[in-house]
């Protein structure tokens, strides 16, 4: 499969992945919701370091691929994102281990407010990345 071919499918699974946490928060599976969010962020930071021409590590945490994307990048809005959000991003990595191995539940309040760190994530990394190729 070719590097092109592997960012599309990424991009394509996070979208799907962030869809269907927004289905998953109107049903009220809000653990499901939060591992769905999860999953889209990383999976879409993968394909973001693809796209900057490196190969991303097999990691689960989204902190540590954001703090690569500054690495790279040494755009002070990135690095901006992993000090504004660390505890959400910290958070994600507990949701990734809980949602395999733990049973615990979450609130609408958790899982919308995760949605909307996503989103900015996401929008901010997009954004300025896109503008950089």
């Amino acid at each position: 499969m070719s590097k092109y071919e592997e960012l599309r499918i990424l991009l394509e699974r996070s979208r799907r992945f962030y869809e269907s946490a927004i289905i998953q928060i109107e049903k009220g599976f809000y653990d499901l919701a939060a591992f769905s969010l999860e999953r889209s962020l990383q999976l879409f930071l993968k394909a973001y370091l693809l796209k900057l021409g490196v190969d991303y590590p097999r990691t689960h945490s989204s902190r540590k691929l954001l703090e690569m994307i500054y690495e790279i990048t040494k755009f002070e809005v990135i690095k901006e994102l992993v000090q504004k959000f660390s505890i959400e991003l910290a958070f994600l990595e507990d949701i990734y281990i809980t949602s395999r191995y733990i049973s615990r539940e979450f609130t609408l309040n958790e899982v919308s407010r995760l949605k909307k760190v996503i989103h900015e994530v996401i929008e901010v990394v997009r954004e300025v990345l896109d503008k950089r190729s």
